[in-house]
């Protein structure tokens, strides 16, 4: 026969071998449930609409709950909590509710919302360019920090250990609140198109007219993004928006070099260029100038830090989160080079990881200026030897990259050697060949190396007197 609980019984009723559930006489349908384990909860049965048996858990058990709160489903109650709640259960189920279906179907809309929230554009970018691998090495991508920007994240310095940040007027600050699974690809095509004509948005425009390379970077992460969204179901995505947008347009490929013949004294372009490094502020002449004599990538060098270079400065080793193929990358460099970068780590500032740095925190930047005035220096130069009709064609700082390739070849690199210097895995290192062709060819790339600097410097020695074109 079912007893009237007492707030003093309830708290002294102790575990026994088996769950036991303890009818309360003070309130029809209410139980109190007391595991195994010593655990006790509130629970009320009772009979659907249609007649089928059914209990509701409403809460666990605390005596020591403050009787003044509100009784809620599913908190902590005590006996006179639970006899409110059961009592209100009971009038729903009079009424021809069942409060148990009802409670299920608040607890899934509740989680619904949860998900679109945690789900929203803003914390999903942040949480695919913390979590998102390149699959062959289980490291983020090269420029990770890059494309987190493009899509609207700020992460620190620091490898992104920090808390990251939207940035002011960026994608994810624009989206934050809307839902992934609601971007269309008409939303896509509008913000690369924006990107495109005015600039990725929350970031400094530099070329003010429409820009191809912004449209695809833009593309490029949010192709990425909602591609790793939908392969590891973090939001409700039907469908992924980008899988009918037209990547814009790569354009033609370039092969812009600087004139680097064999004949030095018509390496004109070659000896403007290296006398016009002289003129900018440190460390971009340096930089400029070791771009040229080792063929590597922009950022690559620019942003080198102390450990990347051997105690005696002879050798660069890239670790492959830092390459674009994901392959490390060791130099054997030139002895300009190691003078160099010898002399620039000596300089640098105490506690700055940079070589190559303008505030002794961050790596060197400005580029875009710097270009200006190397391209006046250098225009300069050419008018004085050429006259005043003299021009040079427009050229990029990747093309320092390309000439070192190409005046490898020219002075008679084998085509392997020249790519294991500029790590490329194409053409005679290709296909299967790359697969098990392993051979670095140090030796014949320090060797290669070393001849491109005596090329170079004999084309910009001032020893050797320019060719006068004939009219």
């Amino acid at each position: 026969m079912a007893k009237t609980l007492t707030a003093a019984a309830v708290d002294k009723l102790k575990a026994g071998a088996v769950r036991r559930e303890i009818p309360d006489a003070g309130c029809p349908g209410l139980h109190l449930i007391v595991q195994a384990s010593g655990k006790k909860s509130w629970a009320i049965r009772y009979r659907r609409p249609g007649g089928e048996p059914a209990k509701l858990t409403l809460g666990t058990c605390d005596v020591t709950a403050a009787e003044s709160t509100e009784p809620v489903l599913g908190g902590h109650l005590t006996l006179a909590g639970a006899r409110r709640l059961a009592a209100d259960m009971r009038h729903k189920i009079a009424s021809g509710q069942d409060p148990a279906k009802d409670w299920m179907e608040e607890k899934q809309k509740r989680r619904a919302a949860s998900d679109t929230g945690g789900s929203t554009f803003g914390p999903a970018a942040i949480d695919f360019i913390r979590e998102h691998k390149v699959r062959k090495t289980g490291e983020r991508p090269r420029r990770w920090h890059e494309i987190a920007r493009t899509l609207g994240a700020d992460f620190p310095a620091d490898g992104g250990k920090g808390e990251p940040a939207y940035v002011k007027g960026g994608l994810a600050e624009r989206w934050k609140d809307k839902p992934v699974g609601e971007v269309t690809g008409h939303d896509v095509h509008s913000v690369i198109m924006e990107s495109r004509r005015d600039g990725i948005p929350g970031m400094a425009v530099k070329n003010p007219e429409p820009s191809e390379p912004r449209a695809r970077r833009m593309a490029d992460a949010l192709g990425a993004m909602f591609k790793w969204l939908m392969r590891h179901r973090r939001a409700e995505m039907s469908a992924n928006p980008c899988r009918d947008i037209v990547r814009p347009d790569a354009g033609r490929t370039r092969d812009r070099v600087l004139n680097a013949r064999l004949d030095v004294r018509r390496a004109d372009e070659l000896r403007w260029f290296w006398h016009a490094c002289g003129e900018l502020t440190e460390p971009f002449g340096d930089l400029l100038k070791l771009l040229l004599l080792t063929g590597h990538r922009r950022d690559e060098l620019s942003e080198l830090v102390d450990d990347e270079l051997s105690d005696d400065a002879a050798v660069i080793r890239l670790p492959g989160e830092r390459t674009k193929n994901h392959r490390q990358h060791d130099v054997a460099i030139s002895p300009l080079a190691v003078a160099t970068l010898r002399r620039l780590r000596e300089r640098k500032p105490e506690g700055c990881r940079y070589l190559f740095s303008t505030n002794g925190r961050a790596p060197v930047s400005g580029f875009s200026k710097m270009k200006k005035k190397l391209d006046t220096a250098m225009l300069r130069r050419a008018r004085e030897e050429r006259g005043p009709d003299a021009a040079i064609p427009h050229w990029e700082i990747h093309d320092l990259r390309r000439t070192f390739s190409t005046g490898l070849n020219g002075i008679g690199v084998p085509p392997h050697v020249v790519e294991a210097a500029i790590n490329h895995v194409s053409g005679t290192k290709g296909s299967v060949a790359g697969i098990y062709n392993y051979a670095l060819y140090e030796a014949e790339r320090k060797e290669a190396l070393a001849r491109w600097e005596t090329h170079v410097l004999a084309a910009v020695s001032e020893n050797v007197l320019p060719m006068k074109r004939q009219a």
